[in-house]
């Protein structure tokens, strides 16, 4: 697998371009991705390409000295209103930062090599067409997400799009390409087309015109699904293993700095539940309220990153946990105190639990969340989903003498080892030379070792 490094001989004229989606669950595996590829050839250069909030966002976190940052205007809402601007939002991604983005590729130097685009953002897969700069579409969600978007029509020819979900949202899916039988209700968030919908199933239209397709995900855990994108599309399909930069752990130099840290160093082993149901679209006030509530009366332990709400949740909660507006989730997942983890099953952060080796308790809200859902509860059996009764529920997944919960403990500690260890034998030796080269390897069996 080495020699396939030897064209990086010439690699300080290699330039890579990397375009994520401007949310944090696109940013941050993107940016891990160049980490990951930077630590392999360190004399590449990487254009890491934002907008100006988000340069003030992330401009101060460390990264390798190979890899710089680049704004494009700020074209879309704010970050800290885009949940209650989500249309026009929406509408600036898709129609507004395509044109400022063509024009900073043009001014970069030396000139780019290849493009990592997410594969929401047909604009940026243009504009490498136009310039013959070989496109990689980057999906940081699973391979089953991927084929549900390129395979949506199918859901049109069996009558479940545009759909009721309320009359037929418990009915199967089973002919989607590498999916199992799911809940269709699992698989789609709303029964009709939305501006966000419409943009990405245009997205996913001109997928063909791209020269590869990295995938954030384990080929022996979606091994289905990855073969059957292979099957579908005419160029490579890679699959990288989780986008996780497991080097931060090594970084023990700023650990006296977190309280949070210091208050799980007290706590006893595997005793703390996490919670954290995501960083965009979360859950109404009232339900935070609920879930506080929740907290209170079962006499769990608990550490809960609720972002702007944290303030007014502490005192709702009762005096067995903390509430944090932020923490540095994969240290928090790898503390041993940690034994669960409430999430709202998006993929970056099932990856880092299951890497952490910590069972979940499944709770989706929206987008591809109900499918992920499914996977970690059905298919893989490392998690339980929260239903109405969530007190009981919180006790039984918290205690350490309940069967069904160690058996899912004990499957997550399989998981962690398997992940952990598969990821860094998957393509990314092989990727990285292909990205350097521009070339089209022989074949694309990235299933490989």
């Amino acid at each position: 697998m080495e020699a396939l490094l030897s064209s990086t001989s010439a690699a300080g004229s290699r330039h890579i371009v990397a375009m994520p989606y401007p949310g944090r669950g696109h940013i941050n595996p993107v940016m891990n991705l160049c980490k990951i590829l930077s630590s392999r050839v360190p004399d590449i250069t990487i254009t890491f390409v934002v907008t100006e909030e988000w340069l003030g966002l992330i401009g101060s976190e460390s990264r390798p000295a190979n890899i710089s940052l680049a704004a494009i205007p700020n074209v879309l809402p704010s970050e800290l209103v885009r949940a209650q601007h989500y249309d026009e939002f929406i509408d600036a991604v898709f129609a507004k930062m395509g044109g400022p983005f063509e024009e900073l590729l043009d001014q970069l130097r030396p000139l780019p090599t290849v493009i990592v685009a997410d594969a929401f953002l047909s604009w940026a897969l243009r504009a490498g067409n136009r310039r013959n700069i070989p496109v990689a579409l980057f999906c940081p969600s699973a391979a089953w997400d991927f084929s549900l978007f390129y395979h949506f029509h199918l859901l049109e020819q069996h009558g479940h799009f545009p759909v009721d979900l309320s009359e037929k949202g418990d009915e199967q899916v089973d002919y989607i390409p590498g999916l199992p039988p799911t809940r269709l209700a699992d698989l789609i968030s709303s029964g009709t087309i939305d501006l966000f919908l419409q943009h990405v199933l245009d997205a996913f239209s001109i997928v063909h015109e791209a020269k590869y397709l990295l995938l954030a995900t384990v080929y022996e855990v979606e091994h289905l699904a990855v073969n059957s994108l292979k099957a579908s599309l005419s160029f490579p399909v890679y699959t990288i293993g989780p986008t996780i930069h497991f080097s931060r752990l090594a970084d023990d130099s700023f650990l006296n700095d977190f309280d949070y840290l210091k208050w799980l160093d007290c706590q006893p082993s595997d005793s703390v539940l996490y919670i954290s149901l995501g960083s965009f679209l979360s859950v109404s006030s009232s339900k935070m309220d609920e879930i506080a509530g929740c907290l209170r009366n079962s006499g769990i332990r608990f550490m809960w990153v609720a972002r702007e709400e944290a303030s007014r949740l502490r005192g709702l909660c009762g005096n067995r946990g903390i509430v944090m507006p932020w923490c540095d989730q994969l240290r928090v997942l790898s503390h041993s105190s940690v034994g669960g983890f409430w999430t709202h099953c998006g993929w970056n952060s099932i990856g880092e639990a299951i890497f952490a080796g910590v069972p979940l308790l499944a709770y989706p809200i929206t987008m591809d969340q109900g499918g992920n859902a499914t996977l970690v509860v059905e298919d893989w059996k490392v998690g339980w989903r929260v239903g109405r009764e969530i007190t009981g529920l919180l006790r039984k997944f918290m205690d350490l003498e309940d069967d069904e919960s160690k058996r899912s403990g004990d499957r997550l500690s399989i998981s962690r080892r398997y992940v952990g260890e598969q990821s860094e034998k998957m393509d990314r030796l092989r990727l990285t030379s292909i990205l350097l080269s521009g070339t089209l390897p022989i074949s694309n069996d990235s299933s490989e070792s």
